[in-house]
C-alpha cells in the first residue's frame, strides 16, 4: 500500500546539518552547517567565527566576506533552518488526515528538532535577542511567522470541525495557547526542567485526545449528511416506472 503523505513525513528528521546533502564545493552551504553546529552544542555566546572557520574549512575572511558580522551568520542559519522548518509545517498541515494525526506529527518533528538541535539554536537566538536590539529586530518577524503558520491551522481546523468560536475564544487566542506553550515547553525542557513535575507530555496527550474526538465527530457527522441511496428493490421499480410512462 502506498504511505499517506502524514506517514511519509513521519519518516523524515531533520538532519543534523542545515543542506539535505551537503555540497563540500560549496562555501557557504559549509558555513551555515558549521555554524549551525556550533550553535547547538555551544551556544551563541561562546560563538567564535574563527572556530566556525575551521569547521568548514575556509579561511576566516570568508566568513567577513558572506555575511560581515557574526549576527548576520546567525540569522542565515536561522533562515535556513526556519525555511525547511516551515516548509514541513505547511506540508503537514495540507496533507489529508485528522487534526490529532496531524498533532501527533507536530510531536515526532519536536522530538527530531530537539535531538538535531535546531530548538536549542532557536532557543539561543532567542535568549540574546533580549540584549540586542539589532538581533531582535532580524529574529522576531521569523518567530512570526512559524507562529502565523499555527494560525493558519487553527483556522483551517474551525472551519474543518465547524466550530464558531465567540470572542475570547478566537483563532488568534487559541493559536497564542499552541504557540507560547510550545516555546514553553522548549526552553523548560533545554534548561532540564523536570516532566514529572511540568506535565508537558501529558498535557500534549490530553489535546491530541481531544482532537481525536473531534475528528471522531466530524467523520460521524459527514456520514450523517450522506445522501442515502435507496434500496436496489425501489431502484428497480423506479425504472420500471419511468420506462412504462415513456
Amino acid at each position: 500500500m502506498a504511505k499517506s503523505a502524514v506517514i511519509a513525513l513521519a519518516e523524515t528528521a531533520r538532519p543534523a546539518t542545515l543542506a539535505p546533502e551537503p555540497n563540500a564545493n560549496d562555501t557557504k552551504t559549509r558555513i551555515l552547517d558549521a555554524a549551525f553546529r556550533r550553535l547547538a552544542t555551544q551556544g551563541y555566546a561562546a560563538l567564535s567565527l574563527r572556530e566556525i572557520a575551521r569547521d568548514a574549512g575556509v579561511n576566516h575572511a570568508l566568513i567577513n566576506y558572506h555575511y560581515r558580522t557574526k549576527d548576520l551568520l546567525v540569522i542565515a542559519v536561522l533562515d535556513e533552518a526556519n525555511r525547511q522548518l516551515l516548509q514541513r509545517q505547511r506540508y503537514m498541515y495540507a496533507a489529508p488526515g485528522g487534526f490529532a494525526a496531524k498533532w501527533a506529527q507536530a510531536r515526532r518533528f519536536y522530538e527530531n528538532d530537539l535531538a538535531s538541535g535546531f530548538v536549542r539554536v532557536q532557543a539561543e537566538l532567542y535568549a540574546a535577542s533580549l540584549s540586542n536590539p539589532e538581533l531582535r529586530k532580524q529574529f522576531l518577524p521569523r518567530l512570526l511567522a512559524w507562529k502565523q503558520v499555527v494560525l493558519e491551522a487553527v483556522r483551517e481546523a474551525i472551519e474543518t470541525y465547524r466550530f464558531n468560536p465567540k470572542p475570547p475564544f478566537t483563532a488568534e487566542a487559541i493559536a497564542c495557547w499552541i504557540s507560547e506553550f510550545w516555546l514553553g515547553m522548549e526552553f523548560a525542557m533545554l534548561i532540564g526542567a523536570d516532566e514529572q513535575t511540568l506535565h508537558h507530555r501529558e498535557a500534549l496527550d490530553a489535546m491530541q485526545q481531544f482532537l481525536a474526538r473531534l475528528d471522531a465527530m466530524h467523520a460521524a457527522a459527514a456520514v450523517q449528511k450522506a445522501p442515502k441511496r435507496a434500496p436496489r428493490k425501489a431502484q428497480g421499480e423506479r425504472a420500471k416506472a419511468r420506462s412504462k410512462s415513456r
